[in-house]
């Protein structure tokens, strides 16, 4: 157990190491967001928040395989940034869709002036 201590303690003072740990506490926090905001809105829910802490902790653990040489976390985290990225891509574009519905009827509802 103390050599295990040990090791662990020495790696804190690597950068690569703390990149590795924000990643997956950030990975990790993404599905307690989502079930607080369930729990909250008594449903199933995920917020765009989630989306943003998977790229988050997905970019920090991928680039951290990529210095580890570590294939496995590599694969997986390309292929989830790209599920990630889309998602958000797809939240962003419903809002600017909503958007300019609201603002084409809003300028339907304006009354117009007659030609005089």
């Amino acid at each position: 157990m103390q050599e295990w201590l040990a090791v662990i303690v020495s790696k804190i003072a690597d950068p690569w190491f703390i990149l590795g740990i924000v990643g997956q506490i950030a990975f990790s926090c993404r599905f307690l967001i989502q079930w607080l905001v369930s729990e909250k809105a008594a449903k199933s829910v995920v917020p765009t928040a989630f989306w943003y802490f998977s790229i988050g902790g997905g970019i920090c653990l991928f680039v951290y395989g990529v210095k580890q040489a570590e294939p496995i976390i590599i694969l997986g985290q390309s292929v989830g940034l790209f599920i990630y990225a889309r998602n958000l891509y797809f939240i962003k574009r419903e809002k600017r869709n909503k958007k300019d519905e609201a603002e084409a009827t809003k300028a339907a509802d304006v009354p117009k002036i007659p030609a005089e």
